[in-house]
């Protein structure tokens, strides 16, 4: 009963702020390419993103950066020479919204070269929010079956930068990567207290 409280709770508080989340931006439809950069803690980072790649993760991927979701992210998992993923809000209602609003599977179109980027899925419309980036070629990825869906399909490629997403701090493995529900409850009050040297993406934005 108490998680049923805190669902309804937790909906009305989305409801009244309108400037954090809003259903209609789920709906948003990606141009067929498109340019974007991510400011962090380690300097900058472009990225391309094409539709034909996942129509359907394309499209959120656009509605997340230009709705100013990438504000204050911790780059929470950094596994060297494997991946590195970010996504958790700081701001919990924000986080849960796009959670919540899982969007539809789709194959895998392009192989997981070095520097491409996926969302993270756990499960069947389980990609919502969080992204990781391939720091080598991770081919595996392609072809792996878990919960009802298969493979990571790539959404956007890095193509500037690699040397400073190769910088993120990988120090704590993945050890953050297994308590995102305290990230998700604390924000990066936590991870600046508990992991102080996790790197941050400060904002993105889609260039002209």
């Amino acid at each position: 009963m108490r998680k049923v409280v805190y669902g309804v709770i937790l909906v009305l508080l989305c409801n009244c702020s309108p400037k954090l989340f809003k259903e209609k931006w789920t709906k948003i439809e990606a141009p067929e390419t498109f340019k974007a950069r991510f400011e962090t803690t380690q300097g900058n980072f472009d990225i391309e993103a094409k539709r034909v790649w996942s129509p359907n993760g394309v499209d959120r991927l656009f509605q997340l950066i230009t709705k100013n979701y990438y504000q204050d992210i911790s780059i929470f998992r950094v596994i060297p020479n494997f991946v590195a993923q970010f996504g958790i809000h700081n701001d919990t209602l924000v986080n849960s919204s796009w959670e919540r609003s899982g969007i539809a599977d789709e194959p895998v179109t392009l192989k997981s070269d070095a520097m491409t980027i996926a969302f993270a899925r756990g499960g069947v419309k389980s990609r919502s929010n969080q992204i990781f980036i391939n720091l080598k070629d991770n081919y595996r990825l392609d072809k792996l079956a878990y919960s009802g869906v298969i493979g990571f399909p790539v959404v956007a490629r890095v193509i500037a930068g690699k040397e400073n997403v190769l910088k993120f701090y990988d120090g704590y493995g993945g050890q953050l990567g297994r308590k995102q529900e305290a990230i998700s409850k604390f924000g990066n009050e936590f991870i600046r207290e508990k992991y102080p040297k996790t790197d941050f993406i400060i904002k993105a934005y889609i260039l002209k």
